[in-house]
């Protein structure tokens, strides 16, 4: 792309982020509203962590390769990263619509497939198509307004599930009918936002000497998986260490969102989805109202967190961060009001919010530029092979050292959370300057 990228208005910088609205709203039911619905279509407690496979696997496998395919591409009319942020949200939307309408386990467990294939199609060029656009004085405001985005869709993702069951009662089929109100929302938030993004932002075409290059270098199967072979073995040290911080973070989160609404339903309302079902509604539309107010959270706190991490440093922030939403979730479990739940899963918000942001400030300036859609898509393997090892190995430790109980799910999850913290400060990162990319997004 040429170096000279013209300077957008504060509109022109929402416009093109509107679509991250729409691919958040996804994530925000996928943590809170799916594994209800395996609840309600009869999972066991230890099936819920291999149920959730889809998540980490097509992250694994489809964001790294779509950021190399998307660094190499240009189609005139379409653009480079465009056409594979609409697809992406395309698949997402009519995975969305389709799931409420899931007559058994297996089928659910399929769509989530199909919508996590389609997120992470979507997610990994969106991120570079913000990078391509802005120049480095207006990056971070690009990236703020993402993670505005971010905790605006998944916040209402959530709060509608508060808010639905007062108004579509019932069952429709094997599922409450809210459900499907949910879930239609986020179809035609999904494709409606991003097809906003796209007519409203045109993308910078590549400079000749890029096109030249990209024809004497043509694309073939192999060409991504060789690119990604070549930035991980160039990866900068700090990556490296950061991977093992990720390691237990990401675990940690998984544990989370897994087993988040049976804690407050055993906590709160002394129900398992077994043993009283229209309590157990109660809780998880509860819990959609907790995880609402955690990204609420993550949003206000985010701005505050950017200048700490420029004052002190991005590691001793990430540190912090972590200790807080580590001791959250000790606490969390063992709550029986459900008002104190929200103070609570605070900690657990600002957590999230350097989780968005902050391990990118430790990084960013080791990255080549020329090498972002890759080194994203790497850095969310860092991310997505926690939760890989988490499918395949927190059911069994749940069921035989767990006692398949939600509240020791979530106490576990606090303190590996605390491991991830002490882990943090092992890291060697310099010091960001003012100027540098403020890489802050979402997602897995």
């Amino acid at each position: 792309m040429s170096n000279s990228k013209p300077h957008l208005t504060f509109a022109q910088i929402i416009n093109m982020n509107v679509g991250f609205f729409g691919i958040q709203y996804s994530f925000g039911l996928q943590q809170s509203a799916v594994n209800p619905i395996y609840d309600f279509l009869g999972a066991k407690p230890d099936e819920i962590p291999w149920l959730n496979l889809a998540g980490p696997l097509t992250g694994l496998l489809i964001q790294p390769v779509i950021g190399a395919l998307s660094d190499k591409t240009w189609i005139p009319k379409l653009g480079r990263r465009k056409p594979f942020f609409f697809i992406g949200a395309l698949v997402c939307s009519l995975a969305l619509f389709l799931f409420p309408f899931s007559s058994s386990l297996w089928m659910a467990t399929g769509l989530l497939w199909l919508l996590d294939a389609g997120n992470n199609t979507a997610m990994e060029p969106y991120r570079a198509f913000i990078a391509d656009k802005l120049d480095a004085k207006q990056q971070p405001t690009g990236f703020l307004a993402q993670s505005f985005f971010t905790g605006f869709g998944q916040t209402l993702a959530n709060v509608s599930l508060f808010i639905f069951p007062m108004i579509f009662i019932g069952k429709t089929g094997k599922l409450p009918t809210w459900v499907f109100a949910s879930f239609i929302l986020g179809s035609v938030c999904s494709i409606g936002s991003v097809w906003w993004s796209s007519k409203t932002t045109a993308e910078i075409p590549p400079t000749t000497e890029e096109l030249q290059k990209m024809k004497e270098e043509p694309l073939n199967v192999l060409s991504p998986f060789i690119d990604i072979i070549k930035a991980i073995k160039f990866m900068p040290k700090v990556m490296w260490q950061l991977a093992l911080v990720y390691l237990f973070q990401w675990y940690a989160l998984f544990c989370y969102w897994q087993n988040s609404s049976k804690s407050v339903a055993l906590s709160v309302w002394h129900a398992t989805p077994q043993s009283n079902s229209a309590l157990y509604e109660k809780a998880v539309a509860w819990t959609g109202l907790v995880n609402g107010w955690y990204n609420v959270v993550t949003f206000l706190s985010a701005f505050i967190l950017v200048w700490f991490a420029r004052k002190y440093s991005p590691k001793l922030v990430h540190f912090g961060c972590l200790v807080i939403a580590g001791i959250g979730l000790l606490v969390f479990p063992f709550i029986e009001n459900k008002y104190l739940l929200f103070p609570a899963i605070t900690g657990f918000g600002i957590g999230w919010a350097s989780m968005m942001g902050i391990p990118y400030l430790m990084v960013v300036s080791q990255v080549p530029k020329e090498r972002y859609g890759v080194y994203m898509g790497i850095i969310n393997m860092m991310i997505v092979i926690p939760m890989f090892i988490q499918t395949t190995t927190f059911g069994y430790i749940l069921k035989h050292f767990l006692n398949n109980n939600p509240t020791n799910a979530i106490a576990f999850a606090g303190v590996f959370l605390l491991i991830a913290a002490s882990l943090t400060l092992l890291i060697k990162s310099s010091k960001p300057n003012a100027d540098e990319v403020i890489m802050q997004g979402g997602g897995h």
